[in-house]
């Protein structure tokens, strides 16, 4: 028994020593066909480049060898899986129902039932004694395919048209369809290859939805349906032509308007239509102008415009219906420097600002004439709060929900009048769940360029904080995204062997601000690499843990990062688990084909740029790899992702087989039925999360 697994808790050390026995088959070897590429006088040569052929037989035929290899290497945790599985579905009662939404007369929830994969949409009248009607069963929808994913549903503004979108691939191409409610009756009418964003018109027969480019997947067209009409005579409302934007489509809270959102990573403009004139030409509030972002709300006859013009963390603005032109606008709440205004939800009576401050959100209730607010109160060290389902404008209380690392989401119901909070559900932990016997904390981490970088972590009170428990340490950092801190239920099945949870809340997210975001991008993007790694050890530091317990984690943008640490700092983990990495960057960046692209270089930059090309390139976890000890590694990928293609994640694996010097496992599981999200079904994503598990426990307890 080595010196990880000692260091674990008696009873998982055994566990896994009987797990971990047994020797393991040699991995697939990757066929090397060069491939020379070359831009700025600079030549890089890609033994892997064959791996895009989607349609190539021996593609299909690799991907699948190293399934097999990752099956062979994990058997012997089956029985570990096998529990963590059952631990996971138990923890969480597997029949129950959301809390149900007022809209239009109806009460609109979603319910789950035991030994059922996929929620059922349902709806009833707000009336005593009113019966349920079934709008959408998921798992019949699903039925005969092995991935299913459905948005919506949409229903129109006189409850008797429902649409919805189903993508049965992965791919993120939807089938519009339309359900005639009274009738109980699927309509004729059906649009296929559609993103499934929706609105619908007052007029209750007539929606607005968005198209994807085939080849980029970029979301660039507004098309006009008619219920009852031919989809081949739908009338192009707008096309967006910039490559770099994407267009997208809703309906403001009050029900007056259609929105159509152009944007990209730094600016944004927005049209307006009246709802009640489907057929009217869109308003521009504003034209488009570099590093501005526009977004808009409606109440009465103003318009009010979140925006960072000449605000870097947003203000709220206000200009009549009748003028909504730039030279209009009136400040209504004010940019402050130490907060972030991240969102506005608009209410007959009242405003919501979703703020960031000092790193941690908080929902302010604002009078929607003079913008002043006050503050929802909470009270632990770290959480996250966000607005909840608020479907009636009218409503004199506000929807929220809470959650933490140790409290379960929660739902709330605020009486903006009295400022009262009732708690309406918390989500049941079973299994003998007590948040009194876990401690969540906050920790400010100095960087190593002296910024100071946030840390949430749980952990059981009764662990030992000497160095001796192993930690999982997650980490995202990208696209402004503020990486949530929020009651994860399969985690316990960590914390309750031992390991402590933490998440770095590394540049590139926006926990800290604005700035927190623009530090983190572009030329500043190794920052992003360089908190995570100091954050890491300063958990070593402070006791938490020691870098041969250390496991780091992260998805998509995360997985760069994890790609990025993995090359920069080995020594620094026993382990990594990279889900559907985006890990060869210059290559995608430089390819306008490849989905998202375009759309990204204000995020990545551009490597036609020879600045950001060696910049990019001095990170790029594809082009870094070297001859170095990699910690145990668990990769993976979807076989129909249109967001990071299977060929990085498999590209990037055949590459540290060859390169890397170390004897620990590296593993790629790439699912061939789904895409970016994964499996689609609840018991399929449990089994996903126990052998991720599985390879975690595996990883501190061989780590030497």
């Amino acid at each position: 028994m080595d010196r990880g697994l000692l260091r674990l808790p008696a009873a998982v050390a055994l566990v896994l020593l009987v797990a971990c026995s047994g020797s393991a088959p040699a991995p697939p070897v990757a066929k090397v066909v060069p491939h020379r590429m070359e831009i700025h006088g600079d030549v890089r040569v890609d033994d892997y480049f064959w791996m895009r052929e989607r349609s190539n037989p021996e593609v299909v035929s690799y991907l699948e060898a190293e399934n097999a290899y990752a099956d062979a290497v994990m058997s012997t945790t089956t029985d570990l899986q096998a529990a963590l599985f059952e631990e996971i579905r138990g923890r969480v009662p597997q029949t129950d129902s959301t809390v149900p939404t007022p809209d239009h007369g109806y009460l609109y929830y979603q319910r789950i039932e035991d030994g059922l994969e996929y929620p059922i949409h349902c709806r009833r009248k707000d009336l005593p004694g009113a019966v349920e009607e079934v709008l959408i069963d998921v798992n019949q929808v699903a039925a005969g395919h092995d991935f299913c994913a459905v948005i919506g549903p949409e229903v129109s503004p006189a409850s008797d048209i429902m649409a919805w979108a189903v993508d049965t691939v992965g791919r993120r191409f939807y089938t519009l369809r339309f359900t005639d409610l009274g009738a109980a009756t699927e309509l004729a009418d059906e649009i296929p290859d559609v993103t499934g964003d929706m609105a619908w018109f007052n007029d209750g027969k007539t929606l607005l939805y968005t198209r994807q480019d085939p080849e980029t997947l970029r979301w660039f067209q507004v098309w006009r349906h008619v219920i009852g009409t031919d989809p081949n005579d739908d009338v192009l409302v707008y096309q967006e032509d910039d490559d770099t934007f994407n267009v997208e489509v809703s309906r403001t809270e009050s029900g007056s308007y259609l929105l159509i959102d152009a944007q990209q990573t730094l600016s944004s403009e927005v049209r307006v239509i009246d709802a009640d004139e489907p057929e009217a030409t869109p308003v521009l509030i504003a034209p488009r102008e570099r590093g501005v972002e526009v977004h808009v709300g409606h109440h009465g006859d103003r318009f009010l415009i979140r925006t960072n013009l000449d605000a870097p963390g947003f203000r709220v603005m206000e200009a009549p219906v009748t003028d909504p032109g730039r030279a209009s606008w009136r400040e209504l709440v004010a940019y402050s420097e130490d907060t972030l205004i991240e969102g506005l939800r608009v209410f007959r009576d009242f405003l919501v600002l979703s703020e960031r401050r000092d790193g941690l959100p908080r929902l302010v209730v604002a009078d929607p004439e003079t913008g002043e607010g006050r503050e929802i109160e909470l009270d632990e060290p770290a959480y996250e709060v966000w607005v909840g389902d608020n479907r009636d404008f009218d409503a004199g209380e506000l929807r929220f929900a809470y959650s933490s690392l140790s409290t379960p989401t929660s739902i709330y119901a605020y009486d903006v009048s009295t400022g009262e909070q009732t708690l309406l559900k918390r989500d049941e932990i079973l299994g003998g769940f007590d948040p009194a016997d876990y401690v969540s904390e906050r920790y400010m981490a100095p960087a190593r360029d002296g910024v100071e970088v946030p840390i949430s972590l749980v952990h059981r009170r009764d662990l030992p904080l000497d160095g001796s428990a192993p930690l999982v340490l997650d980490g995202y950092g990208a696209y402004g995204y503020s990486f949530e801190v929020t009651f994860e239920p399969e985690v316990l099945s960590l914390l309750d062997r031992g390991f402590s949870y933490a998440i770095a809340h590394v540049r590139g997210g926006q926990e800290r601000g604005r700035w927190w975001y623009e530090d983190g991008k572009l030329l500043a993007k190794r920052n992003t690499f360089t908190d995570f790694i100091d954050c890491a050890r300063f958990l070593v530091d402070l006791g938490i843990t020691s870098p041969d317990l250390t496991v780091a984690r992260g998805r998509s943008a995360g997985g760069l990062l994890m790609g990025a640490v993995a090359n920069m700092a080995p020594e620094q983990f026993a382990g990594i688990v990279a889900g559907v990495p985006f890990v060869d960057v210059v290559t995608t960046m430089l390819d306008s084909d490849i989905p998202l692209t375009t759309a990204e270089f204000d995020e990545w930059g551009d490597p036609r740029d020879p600045l950001f090309y060696r910049y990019m390139l001095s990170y790029s976890p594809y082009d870094n790899v070297a001859a170095v000890d990699y910690p145990a590694m668990w990769v993976t990928a979807g076989l129909h992702d249109s967001q990071v293609q299977y060929w990085e994640p498999a590209k990037w694996v055949a590459r540290m087989r060859e390169r890397g010097t170390g004897h620990r496992p590296l593993l790629l599981r790439t699912n061939m039925e789904a895409g970016h999200g994964g499996a689609s079904g609840r018991y399929r994503a449990y089994r996903e999360t126990a052998e991720e598990f599985a390879f975690i426990l595996r990883a501190v307890a061989e780590s030497d």
